[in-house]
């Protein structure tokens, strides 16, 4: 199982630190994405969308360690739950927001295989809270 467990961290964590630094510059698009959800205030937005990409690439930073495992894992598995709520929203609603996932490149639209692939990514998330914190991992160096 720690083997498993770090693969699946390692994994989870270059996507999210891709993800993240990939937004890195692209506030306002980033802003723009988050918007076309209609779900948050428009106050929300522009913060939302500054801290965002800092907070994927050191959640992904903190998996790939494997320092916090069980909490960073914890949270990274509500946000991935959080986005697939998002996007589900969206299409219940026939809104045809892009996903913004990969920064401003990505023109994916909401859809039920994006939800379905967040809510696969956060049952990822939640197998690494389980098997935390896994081969290789500062934890372990930290509690031993």
């Amino acid at each position: 199982m720690p083997t498993v467990t770090l693969l699946l961290r390692v994994a989870l964590a270059a996507l999210l630190i891709l993800a993240g630094a990939l937004k890195i510059g692209h506030a306002a698009d980033l802003a723009s994405a988050i918007a076309g959800f209609r779900l948050l205030p428009g106050a929300v937005v522009a913060p939302l969308a500054l801290a965002l990409p800092y907070a994927e690439i050191f959640a992904g930073g903190y998996l790939l360690l494997g320092l916090f495992t069980r909490t960073v894992a914890i949270v990274v598995a509500m946000q991935f739950a959080l986005y697939a709520g998002a996007i589900a929203s969206a299409v219940l609603r026939n809104i045809p927001a892009d996903c913004g996932c990969f920064g401003p490149h990505d023109v994916a639209t909401a859809d039920w295989p994006h939800v379905a692939f967040d809510l696969a990514l956060a049952a990822v998330a939640v197998l690494i809270a389980y098997g935390a914190p896994g081969a290789l991992a500062l934890d372990r160096r930290l509690h031993p």
